[in-house]
Formats: structure tokens, sequence, C-alpha cells
């Protein structure tokens, strides 16, 4: 087993995913953390003698070898690394809800500080395709902004929700950096700059990116999984009852491929193999991990595996040694292979048991064994079913077999469709049949697999075949046939050309939704289970497309699906979305008064503070002269003032949390103007877009919206 080359005991409580390595100076490594106090401390066992200038540094009173910047408001993100062309020394990136601070942690100054409205979730710092200097990327309210070492702003987008995490890395293999982006939504996205690439779906917000090697790399979900990612192909997944707080690709065993760190909720920190999962380390802390980060710590030229607990605990780890290479569990190693010998043992015993008996019951016709027909089968169909008086709308899921065998019990595994992603269906002896229908519910428009396994035998049968099936969930199954009396039009609509024939649009729609005998035509309607209302596609003789749907994101995903399928790289669409554009100009005017009444809050409290300032001098001067009455009355002004900050404050925060969820809305609407177009068309809308809030000119807003572009 590797054990800790070094274990510090800091007294500071540390924020969860907020820790990071710096050479501030260009030379010694200083681990830096965000405090649960608004603080970020510098720990530096390498230059105690140095005081810092008075600014925004201070030393610790708890530690000689710790700094504390002062930052005072909540600390939501926090990274360290080089910024600036030219110097040696790293920057420190501390972002909260509000501001971005890049600070000089050796000179004790700050770079620059900037107000970010969309808040910062996390940060990630380096080279981004091909913008020339590093960029500081924050990921927030539905936005991603990247500045430079000046604090200029060189890079935004919007993304499909609330980011969580940020890695960059070179995703498509051509020498330059992507950025791969962790939502709310679930979503895995990848930019090329603000170029929407890929994406990848999971089943549970992604908290945590990490890059491996080369286009591999590792990712966590809020539900405990882990995995790993090779592009867009998943090479393995964990799932675990605790939360993995961060991840790190490192090389622990010396085999010269970086394994997975994983530092979980409970304490528990494991080193897992890139390519299978496998754990090859594993180690406790007393609390919940805070941060896994590398660095040269100790000064010996060799990186340091550096893991910290939320209570200050601080572990490095070297890489084990050459004669180590492999497992690092090699002291338990042989028990392990021994059980799993001994297990695997037992299974193939009682598997040749099953086979004896059901030999020696084949001459008997009573069916009480487990032989069945040598041409059973299993059998899978996929129907769509409207919402009953009994039973909501759903997908249905028929089992069955061809002859009188009857199916016992039925596990299907899917990835977001059940909870605990596994279903079991087990009829009650008077119920076995050999047809199992299992209704499905898909809560996302997003293709599934579906595992089923099947446990086949006869009517009294006490052992049972265990036929596997995959079948494939299309992306729109919630989507059912609509009679001629379905109901009224929808008013929003999108329209575009294409050159294909309607014949390869008719393969597409086949693909992508459950049509009961399959269309031979392009022009169809559909009812949406899930939220009401209809949905037509139609195709004119010239190729014009018209999608009809209330539905914007709907809208969306059908064009990013067509396009996909054609193979189409630009396409132009226009669109027209009356009751959404007229909620969004709601939406936008509530901005400008939230704004409004921001700034007036903000002149108040400065005003309040003035006071404040003013009745504590004249009530130390009251004291000093021994004017009691007038101390009082000063004493009583001041009470009475911080009370109404405190309500004011109230005030300000609710209008604040308000505020954000309008940009929200608005960055929202951005994404979905941009998805309704593919390839340039949708980076200029949303570059066209941004302009046009910047410019706080709605009219031309929404005329890109519709139109593509501002220009008639």
């Amino acid at each position: 087993m590797l054990v800790p080359i070094f274990t510090l005991k800091l007294n500071h409580r540390i924020n969860a995913r907020m820790v990071a390595v710096g050479k501030f100076d260009g030379v010694h490594p200083c681990l830096t953390a965000a405090t649960q106090a608004g603080k970020v401390f510098i720990h530096n066992p390498h230059t105690r003698a140095q005081q810092p200038p008075a600014h925004r540094l201070s030393h610790s009173t708890q530690d000689s070898d710790v700094s504390l910047l002062n930052i005072n408001q909540a600390v939501s993100c926090l990274t360290a690394g080089s910024l600036r062309p030219g110097t040696a020394g790293d920057t420190l990136l501390v972002g909260s809800q509000t501001n971005l601070l890049a600070y000089d942690v050796h000179d004790n100054a700050d770079i620059f500080y900037r107000d970010v409205t969309d808040g910062a979730n996390t940060i990630v710092l380096g080279q981004l395709g091909n913008i020339p200097n590093p960029l500081a990327i924050i990921g927030g309210n539905c936005a991603l902004q990247g500045f430079d070492h000046q604090g200029n702003d060189h890079f935004w987008t919007v993304t499909g929700d609330n980011v969580r995490s940020l890695v960059l890395c070179d995703f498509t293999g051509d020498g330059k950096n992507e950025l791969l982006v962790g939502s709310e939504d679930f979503d895995i996205r990848v930019f090329k700059e603000d170029e929407l690439v890929s994406e990848m779906t999971e089943n549970e917000t992604v908290t945590s990116l990490c890059h491996m090697h080369d286009s591999r790399f590792g990712y966590a979900l809020a539900n405990g999984t882990v995995g790993v990612y090779d592009r867009t192909s998943r090479y393995w997944r964990i799932k675990s009852k605790n939360h993995a707080m961060s991840i790190h690709a490192f090389d622990l065993n010396a085999d010269g491929v970086v394994e997975l760190i994983t530092g979980w909720s409970n304490g528990k920190v494991d080193a897992r193999s890139d390519r299978t999962g496998e754990v090859i380390f594993k180690d406790n802390f007393s609390a919940s991990v805070a941060g896994v980060v590398e660095g040269d710590y100790r000064l010996d030229g060799q990186q340091q595996l550096i893991c910290a607990s939320v209570e200050g605990e601080v572990r490095g780890y070297l890489p084990a040694s050459k004669d180590m290479k492999g497992n690092l569990m090699d002291s338990s190693a042989e028990q392990d292979m021994i059980r799993e010998l001994s297990q695997r043992r037992q299974n193939l015993l009682l598997e040749l048991r099953n086979y004896e008996e059901n030999a020696k019951g084949v001459p008997d016709a009573s069916g009480s064994t487990g032989v069945i027909p040598a041409n059973t089968q299993l059998q899978t169909a996929l129907s769509v079913k409207a919402a009953t008086e009994s039973q909501k709308a759903h997908v249905e899921l028929s089992i069955s077999t061809p002859n009188d065998t009857i199916i016992r019990a039925v596990l299907i595994f899917a990835e977001g469709i059940f909870e605990g992603e596994s279903h079991v269906v087990h009829p009650s002896v008077r119920n076995l049949s050999g047809c199992i229908r299992v209704p499905i519910t898909p809560p996302k428009d997003i293709p599934v697999d579906l595992h089923v396994k099947a446990f086949v035998g006869g009517r009294t049968s006490s052992q049972f075949h265990v036929f596997e099936i995959t079948r494939q969930l299309p992306r729109f199954s919630m989507y059912d046939v609509a009679s001629d009396t379905a109901g009224p039009a929808p008013t929003g609509s999108v329209s575009f050309s294409i050159h294909e024939r309607p014949q390869r649009v008719v393969m597409w729609l086949n693909q992508s939704f459950l049509l009961p005998e399959g269309v031979q035509s392009p022009d169809v309607t559909f009812t949406l289970l899930r939220g009401g209302g209809l949905l037509s596609v139609s195709m004119s003789s010239s190729g014009q497309m018209t999608l009809r749907t209330d539905d914007v994101d709907l809208a969306g995903d059908l064009v990013q699906s067509l396009a996909s399928f054609l193979a189409i790289e630009d396409l132009s669409v226009e669109a027209d979305f009356p009751s959404y554009f007229e909620e969004l100009r709601t939406t936008l005017t509530e901005v400008d008064e939230f704004h409004s009444v921001h700034q007036k809050l903000t002149a108040e409290m400065a005003d309040h503070s003035n006071y404040i300032r003013n009745l504590l001098v004249q009530a130390e001067d009251s004291r000093l002269m021994g004017d009691m009455v007038n101390m009082k009355k000063r004493y009583r002004e001041l009470y009475d003032l911080n009370r109404d900050l405190v309500t004011e404050y109230t005030i300000r925060s609710n209008n604040h949390n308000a505020l954000l969820a309008r940009l929200k809305a608005v960055n929202q609407a951005i994404q979905r103007a941009g998805r309704l177009r593919v390839g340039k068309p949708k980076n200029q809308v949303i570059s066209a877009c941004r302009d046009a809030i910047r410019s706080n000119n709605l009219g031309a807003l929404f005329k890109i919206m519709r139109a593509g572009t501002a220009s008639c």
C-alpha cells in the first residue's frame, strides 16, 4: 500500500471543490483553498520569513505558514495558473456570484477585479482554440465568459443550464484545446471556442470534469457516478452511494498512464484504472474530501498527489516506484484473487448441477424441469400509449415468447428512465404468461438503450433460462400520431430549406419517432404526450421544411436531430414563436426594472454607510466629552439604522436572486435561438443576440431570433 509522505493539519475548514496549487513566485508551490469564512488561505511552508505588505493579504494567527486573502463575500470557485504572458508567477483567480478577482499573491496586488452578471460557479484557466493568450473562463448562469490577463472579455457564449464544471482538453485531436462544459441539465457539451461541436447526455448534474490524456476525460455526477469518456464513447462508469467531491488525473502506479483519482464525501480517496475502472489504491480521511490536486510540494523534483479534507487535513502521496508497478493493493491482491476464484468455482459447480438436472429431466414430459423448446426466442415490441383515465401516457415495452413457455421475471436496465436505473417485473404465480408489458415514461427526448434480461421456462419450472436482448428507445418516443380532430394548430413554427429527397426525411421520421406502421410521407402531425399540444412536420416539393410547435426546445431538438441525420453542417432558419417572444419581452422589461432597483438600493446603502461613519464619530466624541445623553442618542440612531440596513440587505438579496432568475431566462432564450440553427448561422445568432442586449436594442434582438440576422 502507498502511505502519505507528508501530512498537514491546517486550522481552516475548506470549501469543497475549491482547492488549487499555484507557484505564485514562479518557484515554490503553495496550497490554496477557500474557507467557509469568505477568505482564501495560501499555505507556503517554503518562505516563512517573508512578511506580506498590508493589502488584502494577512498572516494567519493560527498557522505561521498560512496567509489569508480577504474576499469579504462567499467564494464560489477558485483556481491558480499562468494567466499573464511573460511572467513566471502564477495568478490566483477567485470567483463569487457577483465578481471575479485576479490576484498577484507574490506582489500582494489586484491584477483585475470584474463584475460578472451571470455569476461564477466554476472556473478553468488555459488556452482555448485559436485565442492567442490564456483565458480565465468562468461558468455561471447558463453562460460562459473568458477574460485575459488585463480583464478584457475575449470569449462569451451561452449553454443550456447553470454550469457546474469546466475542463480544457484537445477533444478533437487537432492540437488545440476545446472547452468541456458540465451543467445542471445533465449534458456534457464540447465547445470549439464558441461553436458547439458535441454533446453527451448523462442522467444527473455533471459536478466535476478532468482531463486524463489525449481526448480522454473523467467525469463525476451528483448521484455518485464517476467514469471515463474517450471523446463521445464511455469507457466505463461506476456508481456509489456517496458523492464524488473532486476528481483528478494522476499516474499513481508508475505504469505511464494516469489513473482517475476520486475524493468522496465519506472521506475515501481511491485511484481507478482509466481503462477498466478497477480500484488500484485507496485511503480514508476522517471527513469529506474537499479537493484533489498535485504539485512538487517537497521541491525534490517529483510531483505529489495532494488530497485535502474539509476539516483542513492535507496528505501528500508519491507515485509508486517502478518495482511496485501495477496494482498498489498487492498486500490483499492474493486474498482477493483466491476469493474471486473460489466464487467462480462455486458458480461453475452450480451451473454444472443445473445442466445435470436438466439432462435428467429431458425424457420426462411433465414440464417440471428447466428445459425449454429449442425454438424459444425473446421478442420485443415498442408502442405509444395515450393517456387514459387509469394510466398516464407512456411507451409500452412488450416482451413475449412464441410458444407455451412463460416469463417468470424481467429485469430492465436503462439510464435515466427508472429510479436506480433498473426495473424488475415479477408477476405473481396466478398471472404467469408468455407476455409481459412494461410501461416506460422517458423524462427527456434522448435515445435510450433498454437492456432486457428475462427468465423463461415452463409453467412449473424451478430453473429458468436467461435471455438477454437490447432494444433502443427512439429519441422522440413520447409523441403519438395525431387524429384529424386533435386540436388547434400550433402558433409557433420554424422553416428552412434543405436539398434532400423526401424519402430521406421519411427515414429520419421512422428512425426518430415510434410510428405504428411507418410513414411514407414527410407530412405528419403528432400529439405531445408530456405537455400536450401538437407537432406538425411538413415538406414541400421545393425542399422547404416547416416544423410547427409551441415548444421552442422541441423545435431546437428537431432541427439538431434532422441536421445530424442529414449531415447538414450549416443551416439558416426562420423562426416565429409569438407567445414565447412575448414572455421574453416581459422578462427583459423586468431585468431593466431589477437593475434599476439594484442601483437604487446600492446607492442608499452607500449613503447609510457614510451616515453610520459620522454617527460613530459623534458617539465617540460624546463619550470622550462625557456627554452620555448625546452618546446614547447616537447609539439609538445607530441601532435603528443598522436594523434598516439589515432590512435593505434582505430586499437587495431578494432583488439580486430575482434578477439572476431573469438573466438565466434571457441566456436560455439566446441559447434556444442558437439551437434553432446549425453551424455558422448558430454562432452568428448567439453573438448578434449578445450585442443587441448590450446595446439594449430589443427590436434588433427579436429580429435576430426570428430571421437569424438584424438586417432586413
